[in-house]
Parts: C-alpha cells; sequence; structure tokens
C-alpha cells in the first residue's frame, strides 16, 4: 500500500487572548496541550500529548515556537 503524507496547515490563534500551554496531573503525568485564555484563566483542552511527537505536532499545526508554559 502506498499512503500520501498529510500535510498539517498552520491554524492561526488570538495571540492577545490566548496563550499556549500545557496542562500536566501532578498524580498521573498525563498533559494535555492546548490555550489558557488570558482574561479569565480558563484552559481549553486541544491535545492529549502522549509523545513529543504529539507536542511538535501541536506546535506545528498552530505556529508556535520557543517554550509552553506548563500548568501543574
Amino acid at each position: 500500500m502506498f499512503f500520501r503524507k498529510k500535510t498539517i496547515e498552520t491554524i492561526k490563534y488570538d495571540e492577545t487572548i490566548r496563550r499556549p500551554a500545557i496542562r500536566s496531573s501532578i498524580c498521573t503525568g498525563e498533559r494535555v496541550a492546548g490555550f489558557e485564555n488570558l482574561e479569565t484563566g480558563k484552559f481549553e483542552e486541544i491535545q492529549l500529548l502522549q509523545s513529543e511527537r504529539d507536542l511538535e505536532q501541536f506546535k506545528k499545526r498552530y505556529g508556535i515556537t520557543g517554550e509552553i508554559r506548563t500548568i501543574y
């Protein structure tokens, strides 16, 4: 079988309202990537992170460079 390589389109987000963050559980170690609303402080879950590859895909999809803040 031949498979096409999927291309990831960059999705824009409003940097004045939301910032990228990773929420990590202290007990289980589960990590979720998403965005934190700067006005309300609420966290919007986008993607479960099971490996570093998932984190790189999240960064590429939203055009994020550099480090992402971790919330515990």
